[in-house]
Protein backbone atom coordinates (compact mmCIF):
# COMPACT_ATOMS: atom_id res chain seq x y z
CA UNK A 1 0.00 0.00 0.00
CA UNK A 2 1.60 2.92 -1.06
CA UNK A 3 1.97 5.54 1.76
CA UNK A 4 2.86 8.69 -0.46
CA UNK A 5 0.82 11.60 0.78
CA UNK A 6 -0.59 9.59 3.91
CA UNK A 7 1.76 10.94 6.46
CA UNK A 8 0.91 14.02 8.88
CA UNK A 9 2.07 17.33 7.60
CA UNK A 10 5.89 17.46 8.51
CA UNK A 11 6.15 13.98 9.19
CA UNK A 12 8.61 12.63 6.90
CA UNK A 13 7.32 10.36 4.12
CA UNK A 14 8.97 6.77 5.08
CA UNK A 15 11.75 5.19 2.96
CA UNK A 16 12.12 1.53 1.32
CA UNK A 17 11.96 -0.96 3.87
CA UNK A 18 10.90 1.60 6.58
CA UNK A 19 7.81 0.77 8.73
CA UNK A 20 5.15 3.39 9.17
CA UNK A 21 3.39 2.76 12.59
CA UNK A 22 -0.17 4.54 12.48
CA UNK A 23 -2.22 5.12 15.93
CA UNK A 24 -6.36 3.97 14.74
CA UNK A 25 -9.25 4.22 17.38
CA UNK A 26 -11.93 1.58 17.15
CA UNK A 27 -15.06 3.22 18.64
CA UNK A 28 -18.39 2.82 19.44
CA UNK A 29 -21.14 2.67 21.58
CA UNK A 30 -21.54 -0.32 24.81
CA UNK A 31 -22.26 -3.62 23.63
CA UNK A 32 -21.27 -2.71 19.52
CA UNK A 33 -18.15 -5.62 19.06
CA UNK A 34 -15.14 -2.96 19.84
CA UNK A 35 -13.33 -6.03 21.43
CA UNK A 36 -14.62 -8.41 19.53
CA UNK A 37 -13.00 -6.44 16.58
CA UNK A 38 -9.84 -5.86 18.05
CA UNK A 39 -9.30 -9.99 19.52
CA UNK A 40 -10.53 -10.72 15.42
CA UNK A 41 -7.81 -9.07 13.89
CA UNK A 42 -4.98 -8.56 16.11
CA UNK A 43 -1.93 -10.15 14.99
CA UNK A 44 -0.56 -10.15 18.63
CA UNK A 45 -2.79 -11.45 21.80
CA UNK A 46 -4.59 -8.29 22.28
CA UNK A 47 -4.79 -6.54 25.83
CA UNK A 48 -8.12 -6.39 26.94
CA UNK A 49 -9.54 -4.95 30.52
CA UNK A 50 -12.60 -6.55 30.54
CA UNK A 51 -14.77 -6.91 33.50
CA UNK A 52 -17.88 -9.34 34.53
CA UNK A 53 -21.09 -7.08 34.73
CA UNK A 54 -22.73 -7.07 38.36
CA UNK A 55 -26.14 -6.58 39.26
CA UNK A 56 -25.45 -3.62 40.86
CA UNK A 57 -24.01 -1.96 37.25
CA UNK A 58 -27.51 -2.76 35.26
CA UNK A 59 -28.89 0.35 35.94
CA UNK A 60 -26.01 2.27 34.50
CA UNK A 61 -24.72 0.05 31.72
CA UNK A 62 -28.02 0.19 30.08
CA UNK A 63 -28.41 -4.03 28.54
CA UNK A 64 -31.34 -3.40 26.78
CA UNK A 65 -30.59 -4.89 23.47
CA UNK A 66 -27.79 -6.60 24.94
CA UNK A 67 -28.93 -8.79 27.65
CA UNK A 68 -27.07 -11.32 27.00
CA UNK A 69 -23.65 -9.73 26.97
CA UNK A 70 -21.63 -10.72 30.50
CA UNK A 71 -18.33 -8.49 30.22
CA UNK A 72 -17.53 -5.20 29.57
CA UNK A 73 -14.31 -2.88 28.82
CA UNK A 74 -13.40 -0.64 31.37
CA UNK A 75 -10.44 0.88 30.43
CA UNK A 76 -9.57 0.24 26.61
CA UNK A 77 -8.70 -2.85 24.51
CA UNK A 78 -4.76 -2.56 22.46
CA UNK A 79 -3.81 -4.89 19.60
CA UNK A 80 -1.62 -4.38 16.13
CA UNK A 81 -2.20 -5.75 12.66
CA UNK A 82 0.13 -5.64 9.45
CA UNK A 83 -1.62 -4.34 6.96
CA UNK A 84 1.66 -4.90 4.67
CA UNK A 85 5.54 -4.71 4.68
CA UNK A 86 5.46 -0.85 5.70
CA UNK A 87 2.23 0.05 7.87
CA UNK A 88 1.86 -1.44 11.04
CA UNK A 89 -1.99 -0.10 12.92
CA UNK A 90 -1.75 0.19 16.71
CA UNK A 91 -5.43 -0.83 17.38
CA UNK A 92 -7.15 1.36 20.91
CA UNK A 93 -10.75 0.12 21.28
CA UNK A 94 -12.76 2.25 23.45
CA UNK A 95 -14.60 1.64 27.06
CA UNK A 96 -18.46 2.18 25.26
CA UNK A 97 -20.32 3.03 28.97
CA UNK A 98 -21.03 6.74 29.51
CA UNK A 99 -19.49 6.10 33.00
CA UNK A 100 -15.78 5.33 31.02
CA UNK A 101 -16.15 8.38 28.47
CA UNK A 102 -13.67 10.22 30.60
CA UNK A 103 -11.04 8.12 29.45
CA UNK A 104 -11.27 9.17 25.76
CA UNK A 105 -9.72 12.39 25.45
CA UNK A 106 -6.59 10.91 25.88
CA UNK A 107 -6.88 7.49 24.02
CA UNK A 108 -7.43 9.91 20.63
CA UNK A 109 -4.47 11.49 21.54
CA UNK A 110 -2.08 10.76 18.18
CA UNK A 111 -4.66 8.94 16.82
CA UNK A 112 -4.97 9.42 12.71
CA UNK A 113 -8.13 7.89 12.28
CA UNK A 114 -11.13 5.76 13.70
CA UNK A 115 -13.47 3.04 12.75
CA UNK A 116 -17.00 3.09 14.72
CA UNK A 117 -18.64 0.19 14.91
CA UNK A 118 -22.90 0.75 15.28
CA UNK A 119 -24.94 -1.76 15.80
CA UNK A 120 -28.54 -1.45 13.50
CA UNK A 121 -30.56 -2.35 15.78
CA UNK A 122 -29.36 -0.12 18.39
CA UNK A 123 -28.07 3.24 16.41
CA UNK A 124 -28.45 5.73 19.18
CA UNK A 125 -25.88 3.93 21.33
CA UNK A 126 -23.11 5.13 18.89
CA UNK A 127 -24.13 8.50 18.62
CA UNK A 128 -21.83 10.03 21.39
CA UNK A 129 -18.80 7.81 19.32
CA UNK A 130 -19.95 9.67 16.09
CA UNK A 131 -19.93 13.32 17.90
CA UNK A 132 -16.76 12.00 19.66
CA UNK A 133 -14.97 11.91 16.07
CA UNK A 134 -16.43 15.49 14.90
CA UNK A 135 -15.33 16.83 18.10
CA UNK A 136 -12.04 15.66 18.04
CA UNK A 137 -11.45 16.62 14.65
CA UNK A 138 -10.48 12.10 13.69
CA UNK A 139 -11.41 10.79 10.41
CA UNK A 140 -13.68 7.81 10.60
CA UNK A 141 -15.36 5.21 8.66
CA UNK A 142 -18.72 3.47 9.89
CA UNK A 143 -18.69 -0.38 10.20
CA UNK A 144 -22.35 -1.86 10.81
CA UNK A 145 -21.35 -4.66 12.67
CA UNK A 146 -23.70 -7.76 11.55
CA UNK A 147 -25.83 -9.35 15.09
CA UNK A 148 -27.73 -12.69 14.49
CA UNK A 149 -30.91 -10.45 14.68
CA UNK A 150 -30.02 -7.36 12.74
CA UNK A 151 -32.39 -6.18 9.84
CA UNK A 152 -30.58 -5.23 6.39
CA UNK A 153 -30.99 -2.03 6.47
CA UNK A 154 -29.79 0.02 3.39
CA UNK A 155 -26.80 1.79 4.16
CA UNK A 156 -28.27 4.75 2.30
CA UNK A 157 -30.86 4.30 5.02
CA UNK A 158 -28.58 4.28 7.94
CA UNK A 159 -25.99 6.98 6.45
CA UNK A 160 -28.97 9.63 7.27
CA UNK A 161 -30.40 7.93 9.97
CA UNK A 162 -26.75 8.94 10.83
CA UNK A 163 -26.24 12.20 9.74
CA UNK A 164 -23.10 10.91 7.94
CA UNK A 165 -21.53 12.76 5.22
CA UNK A 166 -21.18 11.55 1.74
CA UNK A 167 -17.60 11.22 1.88
CA UNK A 168 -17.18 9.19 4.90
CA UNK A 169 -17.41 5.42 3.86
CA UNK A 170 -20.09 3.11 5.81
CA UNK A 171 -19.12 -0.54 5.34
CA UNK A 172 -20.80 -3.90 6.65
CA UNK A 173 -19.23 -6.50 8.42
CA UNK A 174 -18.62 -9.17 11.31
CA UNK A 175 -16.41 -8.11 13.83
CA UNK A 176 -16.13 -11.78 14.62
CA UNK A 177 -14.39 -12.24 10.85
CA UNK A 178 -10.49 -11.36 10.56
CA UNK A 179 -10.80 -10.74 7.00
CA UNK A 180 -13.63 -8.83 7.47
CA UNK A 181 -12.47 -6.93 10.22
CA UNK A 182 -9.37 -6.20 8.08
CA UNK A 183 -11.35 -5.10 4.99
CA UNK A 184 -12.66 -2.53 7.35
CA UNK A 185 -8.92 -1.29 8.34
CA UNK A 186 -7.97 -1.30 4.46
CA UNK A 187 -11.19 1.15 4.08
CA UNK A 188 -10.26 3.38 6.46
CA UNK A 189 -6.29 3.89 5.52
CA UNK A 190 -7.79 4.17 1.56
CA UNK A 191 -10.18 7.04 3.29
CA UNK A 192 -7.43 8.56 5.08
CA UNK A 193 -5.32 8.68 1.98
CA UNK A 194 -7.89 10.15 -0.03
CA UNK A 195 -8.98 12.70 2.71
CA UNK A 196 -5.04 13.43 2.26
CA UNK A 197 -5.13 13.55 -1.22
CA UNK A 198 -7.76 16.01 -1.42
CA UNK A 199 -6.19 18.29 0.82
CA UNK A 200 -3.20 18.70 -1.56
CA UNK A 201 -4.90 19.67 -4.33
CA UNK A 202 -4.85 23.20 -5.67
CA UNK A 203 -7.68 25.36 -4.98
Amino acid sequence: MDLKGFDRPGSPTPGEGDTRSVKVMIAGGFGTGKTTMVRSVSDIKPLTTEETLTQASADVDHLIGVADKTQTTVSLDFGKISLNDTLMLYLFGTPGQERFWFLWNGLFKGALGAVVLVDTRRLASSFRAIEEMERQKVPFVIALNVFPDSRDYPVEEIRDALDIPPHTPVVTFDARDRTASRDVLVTLIRHLKDRSAAALEPR
